[in-house]
């Protein structure tokens, strides 16, 4: 669309969590350290909390890419699993050999045995699993007893579990109480500051190949800013449809008016005094299509 109108590589904020995007906020320059600080401490169970959008799973990813060179790690993105599952998920990761009639006691014995190795080498095994929120509880409870293998020196496995607020709530059952009580490090991400908008914004723009000087104006960013309320997945939204309505206005710059219609289009709900800029946007989609399948 407007890749060759702003002399770009690639679309500069998309919502996949692309780690050669990832741009050091505050927030997440401060869970960074503190996971790093408790893996190094050799602490079980680290929690990382934040509400949709503000940028758990690439946080996982940047601290897996830290990891991976010096660390056995496993990633698990999918929290539906049964205790039986996990196990079998874990031993994978981990290349433990295993059987499909072994029980649950065979599983943890063989991934136990496969710690042990690497705990001989000298190697840290680190589990990080997204989306913990959704994770049932039997599953939560099998995790927290995987927590219990040990030498008389360490911890066999650490354990990062990411999840939205909704987790505090879950670990407060009566059944896993245990596992809260295993967490000894622990932080809550938040959005990006309003001081970090304008380097976050030049800085994707840049990522994928622009040049030049700032396309977004103050305005336009103090609108997408509250908008947003900070929040790094819909500022991306926002950005990526402002700078589709500049394309379709022709323009270099992203103004008040394509902010408007990137807002208009996106929030739930619209004034009725508003969706004249609403028809507008769609204007530029139904233009931009046309000229495409023109040019094909």
């Amino acid at each position: 669309m407007y890749l060759q109108h702003f002399g770009l590589k690639e679309y500069p904020f998309s919502i996949t969590p692309d780690t050669s995007f990832y741009y050091a906020t505050r927030s997440l320059q401060e869970a960074l350290n503190t996971l790093l600080v408790a893996i190094d401490s050799g602490e079980g169970f680290v929690k990382i909390t934040g509400e949709v959008g503000t940028g758990k799973t690439l946080l996982c990813r940047r601290l897996l890419r830290a990891l991976e060179p010096v660390c056995k790690v496993a990633y698990i993105p999918n929290p539906y699993l049964d205790p039986h599952a996990l196990l079998m998920t874990l031993a994978t990761d981990f290349g433990v050999a295993f059987k499909p009639d072994y029980t649950h006691h065979d599983m943890l014995d063989a991934l136990n045995r496969k710690l042990l190795t690497y705990a001989e080498q000298g190697q840290r095994v680190i589990v990080c699993l997204d989306e913990v929120q959704a994770m049932p509880l039997e599953t939560l409870e099998a995790l927290r007893l995987l927590g219990n293998l040990e030498t008389e020196k360490r911890k066999l496995l650490q354990v990062v579990i990411f999840g939205q607020p909704e987790l505090e709530e879950r670990l407060n059952h009566s059944s896993i109480r245990q596992l809260r009580q295993r967490i000894s490090f622990e932080y809550r991400l938040k959005g990006l500051q309003w001081s970090e908008l304008g380097f976050y914004l030049n800085h994707r723009m840049h990522v994928a190949g622009y040049q030049g000087g700032m396309v977004f104006t103050a305005a336009s960013m103090r609108l997408l800013y509250r908008y947003a309320n900070g929040i790094p997945r819909l500022l991306n939204i926002l950005s990526h449809k402002s700078l589709l309505s500049a394309y379709g206005r022709g323009q270099h710059a992203v103004t008040v008016v394509d902010a408007k219609a990137a807002i208009l289009d996106t929030q739930a709900s619209v004034k009725a005094q508003h969706r004249s800029l609403r028809h507008g946007f769609r204007w530029w989609l139904g233009v931009h299509a046309a000229m495409a399948a023109i040019g094909r």
